[in-house]
């Protein structure tokens, strides 16, 4: 009999703890894009666009922290096509990152499904295409990732939430943008700025609520000021960092960037201007929405709100106003100031110079002299099974150097856990955007001219907020600090997008000799093989 009890009791408590074990895993979400032209007039003149189940911008991805994303990608264009997950670190899983230099393309009426998770983040993001001149047709869309139920956020929750992805667009498609690249031109100035894919378009809320505002730059080369015509906005999260919660009139939104801003209908009842327009431009373009309160029966009106009229030390002024919650969790529960980024010593320090060098009579670009070539073989499997010939990592070195621009498939190495300085170091008068994917970084510093060892006592040390693409103004340079402990094949590339192309990009190759899935992930199952991997098995 005792035993019998003893029996019973133990099947309940194995019981309790599988129940347990299925409670803790994390939710898998499942999804089906498929990928396809259309034709649209955003601007009054049809032209055609790359939809993603017939939506352009493509749908909108709302996960939680965590969350299991299968996503089965389906192509139906007539060209290679990938998407990358802009500001997803893909902890320990480059592998799904959805750069040429990590995957194959997936080849016309074939597909791909990528797995990953939103690990231990929050906040506001976007995807976009990450092959050839794609984005410049569409297939973007938000990437939403909100805080657990049991994780407190350090505000109160808003009533809704607006998604608002805005951008500069051309007339001219996709692949006439690409011809007059690959031909050694530059690309014009705009045609205009658009917001969520549409000249016009309207977002309805109560008089005396709150509401989310979770605003991205897709564009492809021009900064935009955003901002509200009669209301203020509470700067609250930026890519994935809880922030000190001051109030803005406009904010600057860079190439490659989101933010996410606390809006609150206070208010007379009427329909008020959403604007973006272009910054640090000669003639700006200019795009508006409406901002309806429910209870309005008065229409837009008077004039759009002008943007600052200051330009470059407006801008880099109010960067460094962007400082850490310190005392607010983020995606867990401990507070993010509880890492004390300024007391570590950086084992390296890398300076990155852009350049626009002509290289056979062509224009490209250039980080540190090398323009960046992609090869046929994605570089994250050339890795992987040890095929020679694909990648360099002797090419691009870590301080910039005198002598010829010259092409190469670059990669610098780096080793896992290592706390690096990077400062990008901008000679040009344009302006710069720079991402980072698999990793979040300190912004320290922004200064103008250039950058010596004597500009580190102007770094925040103390709570700057970590992003994943900076901004890096006209003769300046930006400083940033990273944590090294996303193990891959990680590519550092210009967010501007002909930049990019044309070769201002490299992959940070971070590595560990010992493989172990405590590091990284093995090879998926369903991995493309292309190029000199064709043939081999995982």
């Amino acid at each position: 009999m005792g035993r019998a009890v003893l029996l019973h009791l133990t099947c309940v408590i194995l019981a309790f703890w599988s129940v347990s074990l299925v409670k803790a895993d994390d939710p898998y979400k499942y999804y089906t894009w498929t990928v396809t032209y259309g034709t649209i007039s955003p601007l009054g003149v049809p032209q055609q666009v790359i939809l993603i189940n017939g939506q352009f911008p493509g749908p909108t991805l709302d996960v939680v922290t965590n969350d299991n994303i299968i996503l089965n990608l389906i192509n139906k264009l007539d060209q290679p096509f990938l998407l990358t997950w802009n500001g997803i670190k893909q902890r320990k899983n480059s592998w799904q990152d959805g750069v040429l230099g990590t995957n194959c393309p997936i080849p016309p009426n074939s597909n791909f499904t990528y797995k990953f998770q939103p690990k231990d983040q929050i906040g506001s993001y976007t995807y976009f295409p990450s092959t050839l001149m794609h984005k410049a047709a569409g297939g973007f869309g938000g990437l939403n990732v909100y805080a657990r139920p049991r994780i407190p956020v350090p505000y109160p929750l808003p009533t809704g939430y607006f998604t608002l992805l805005i951008g500069d667009w051309y007339k001219t498609s996709h692949k006439a943008l690409q011809q007059s690249l690959d031909s050694g031109k530059t690309l014009p100035f705009p045609d205009a700025v658009l917001i969520n894919g549409q000249a016009q378009s309207s977002f309805s809320g109560d008089q005396g609520k709150t509401y989310m505002f979770r605003i991205s730059n897709v564009g492809l080369s021009t900064s935009l000021n955003f901002r509200i015509q009669g209301h203020t906005m509470k700067l609250v999260e930026v890519e994935g960092s809880h922030t000190i919660q001051n109030v803005y009139d406009s904010l600057d939104v860079h190439v490659g960037q989101s933010v996410s801003l606390l809006v609150t209908l206070d208010q007379p009842p009427k329909d008020y201007y959403i604007v973006a327009s272009t910054r640090f431009t000669k003639s700006v373009l200019t795009a508006t929405a409406v901002l309806h309160y429910t209870n309005s029966q008065t229409p837009v009106s008077g004039p759009v709100p002008a943007g600052p009229i200051d330009q470059i030390d407006w801008s880099m002024k109010q960067a460094r106003t962007y400082r850490w919650n310190l005392t607010a969790n983020a995606a867990r529960p401990n507070p993010q100031g509880s890492f004390h980024y300024g007391k570590i010593t950086p084992t390296r320090t890398i300076v990155l110079a852009n350049s626009a060098p002509l290289i056979n009579g062509k224009q490209r670009y250039a980080v540190n002299k090398v323009s960046y070539i992609n090869a046929d073989t994605p570089l994250k499997l050339a890795d992987y099974f040890n095929i020679p010939g694909v990648f360099s990592m002797n090419s691009i070195q870590g301080i910039p150097s005198d002598g010829p621009a010259f092409l190469a498939t670059s990669v610098m190495p780096a080793s896992l856990h290592d706390f690096i300085e990077v400062v990008f170091q901008n000679n040009e008068n344009t302006m710069q955007s720079w991402h980072l994917d698999g990793y979040d970084f300190w912004v320290v510093g922004y200064g103008s001219g250039q950058w010596t060892q004597a500009s580190r006592e102007s770094y925040n040390l103390d709570d700057t907020l970590t992003r994943h693409t900076a901004q890096v103004y006209p003769n300046s340079w930006t400083a940033l600090l990273v944590s090294l402990d996303n193990q891959g094949m990680w590519n550092m590339r210009s967010a501007i997008w002909e930049r990019q192309y044309l070769g201002q990009q490299f992959y940070l190759r971070v590595y560990n000799p010992i493989r172990s899935l405590a590091n990284e992930y093995d090879i998926p199952a369903n991995v493309l093989l292309c190029g000199k991997a064709v043939g081999r098995h995982p």
